[in-house]
């Protein structure tokens, strides 16, 4: 299968940390198992060099640069076709649950790396946002491969924490992020719905295309809970409150499922992809949702 490869050597990876390896084999495993490429006919241009890794195809070597410097360099060159990406995580206090699975906040930070790793694997330039109520961290979109040292240094730097208002700071960055690309949330949405959507029109009105990877450990979904269990607030510690979880049971799932139905509804509206993801399912199904939309786009 003819796939391009993102241009770093096992060792340099292993610089990077646990998270980037972690990200190359999802997206090598992931890539390994398509049947054929989606990506073919791509018109490019040159766009810069970069330093000769074992593995690089021979003929792409710049002999001229060789003859300058005495130093192997290949010729990068940039799709004109490319996404321009932000991937915005939410780290709020809520993203910190964890059930069986990982946290949602370990899940956004692992399926963020792959996206990141595959991204830049197709040049295409991609950015990071992290926050809770406020902004923690940005860094802009690029195609250069020190993005991704940058981009996981940033996602293992930031630990989830704080209260949760995604609707103004998804609104704020609506105008902030600069000229139109792909905005990636992966978020729990644990926001208030009407605000949300609000929120999501303005990023679109802004010509920014949206995706929404809605989050959720399987036990918020499921409420597999059946004896009497203290539940603890995990934006602010101090509130605990122990419950009969079989008599909230059915209460509980209808509600759930009435938040979540009205945003998926209110993201069909205002034309944003919307998918639930579920801790406990392979991230490798995100994966190919993004191949998905980045393939019609062509």
């Amino acid at each position: 299968m003819a796939h391009t490869r993102m241009q770093l050597d096992p060792t340099s990876l292993a610089r990077y940390g646990r998270l980037a390896l972690l990200a190359r084999g999802l997206v090598e495993g992931f890539l390994t198992g398509l049947h054929k490429s989606p990506y073919k006919g791509y018109s490019v241009e040159f766009a810069e060099h970069r330093q000769y890794y074992p593995g690089d195809e021979i003929r792409r070597i710049d002999w001229r640069a060789v003859a300058k410097t005495d130093r192997y360099y290949i010729k990068e060159y940039e799709e004109e076709t490319n996404l321009r990406a932000h991937l915005v995580v939410d780290a709020s206090g809520s993203m910190s649950y964890a059930g069986k699975s990982a946290s949602k906040f370990e899940y956004a930070q692992h399926l963020a790396a792959a996206l990141t790793y595959l991204m830049l694997a197709q040049r295409d330039a991609v950015g990071l946002v992290t926050h809770d109520t406020q902004l923690l961290g940005q860094i802009p979109p690029k195609t250069s491969s020190k993005q991704l040292l940058q981009i996981v240094q940033m996602l293992e730097a930031t630990a989830p924490g704080g209260e949760t208002a995604l609707a103004p700071i998804w609104d704020r960055m609506a105008e902030q992020l600069g000229r139109r690309g792909l905005v990636v949330l992966l978020s729990d949405c644990f926001d208030d719905v009407p605000a949300l959507t609000r929120a999501l029109r303005h990023l679109r009105h802004c010509r920014h295309e949206v995706l929404l990877f809605h989050i959720l450990a399987p036990e918020e979904i499921d409420f597999p809970f059946g004896k009497m269990t203290q539940f603890r607030n995990l934006e602010e510690a101090s509130h605990r409150l122990l419950v009969d979880p079989a008599r909230l049971k059915r209460e509980y799932q209808a509600n759930f499922e009435r938040f979540r139905t009205e945003l998926r509804d209110a993201c069909s509206r205002s034309q944003v992809d919307y998918h639930l993801v579920r801790t406990d399912e392979p991230i490798e199904r995100a994966l190919g949702v993004y191949l998905t939309r980045r393939q019609g786009r062509r």
